[in-house]
């Protein structure tokens, strides 16, 4: 998993027992193994969205209808459906958009993975597709959930440095402390799409949570039970046939639409 990118990225942090492990098996976390690990994730949220409204599933009755796409729902389709999606495409590029921007700052040409894996058939029927899309709105809510507690955790330490990627920045208690609510403000977004994804595949009810769940996720980056263990399938070439970032970054502009508001304000 640890790519030469990432790699990079926990070389500069600076890792020391101090810091945020709820795992204890692995490294511990900190706040750019949090950055890396979520900017993975939300490149792999975006190949996913993307190839959804582009690929066959897209005709689905629930989504465009026969014949229909993204930018040409049939009578037969369901604009709201579509819309859904198309929101969530861009959403996830803004969220990777500021994980980027507080790692290197960088092009996502830059990013550890350009490539992701999907089974074969994901994108084909609407069945494939939305099971795939709760599977990974969990772990990314897992993922979230316990980013928050690790900012918590090394914002109530106080006593040890945490640097950016770079090295030129010791991120104070107050940053660590918003970094946290940042992370619950995507968390908040990630779950829209989860139960969206229920409202598309007609599964009721949507909303039957009392509380989100952590997915068995405990950390981040490191270990056994982290979110980057449960990305691994993705990068893997077994999983099945692979989708370019790149070529969704390139293409997103024809099907996203717009969406609003921004980050909390620090």
């Amino acid at each position: 998993m640890v790519g030469a990118g990432a790699a990079a990225v926990l070389a500069a942090g600076h890792l020391n027992p101090a810091k945020a492990d709820f795992d204890g098996s692995a490294l511990p976390d900190d706040p750019n193994a949090i950055f890396t690990a979520a900017l993975i994730a939300e490149d792999l949220a975006t190949t996913f969205y993307y190839n959804g409204l582009t690929g066959m599933v897209i005709q689905d009755p629930a989504l465009a209808g026969p014949g229909g796409t993204a930018t040409n729902v049939t009578a037969a389709g369901n604009v709201g459906n579509v819309n859904y999606l198309q929101a969530a495409l861009t959403q996830e590029i803004s969220h990777a958009n500021l994980l980027r921007s507080l790692l290197t700052g960088a092009a996502a040409s830059g990013d550890p993975y350009q490539t992701f894996h999907f089974p074969a058939g994901t994108f084909d029927t609407l069945s494939a597709f939305t099971a795939m899309l709760d599977a990974l709105e969990n772990a990314f809510i897992g993922a979230y959930l316990a980013a928050v507690r690790q900012f918590g955790f090394m914002a109530a330490r106080g006593n040890s440095n945490y640097f950016n990627s770079n090295s030129t920045h010791t991120f104070s208690r107050d940053e660590l402390i918003y970094f946290g609510q940042v992370s619950a403000s995507i968390l908040g977004i990630e779950c829209e799409h989860r139960v969206l994804g229920r409202v598309i595949s007609n599964t009721n009810p949507a909303n039957q949570l009392n509380y989100e769940q952590t997915d068995g996720i405990v950390n981040v980056y490191s270990g056994s039970s982290s979110a980057v263990n449960a990305l691994l399938p993705f990068l893997n070439a077994a999983t099945g046939p692979a989708y370019s970032l790149a070529s969704a970054l390139a293409g997103q502009g024809a099907v996203s639409i717009p969406s609003t508001g921004n980050i909390p304000t620090f």
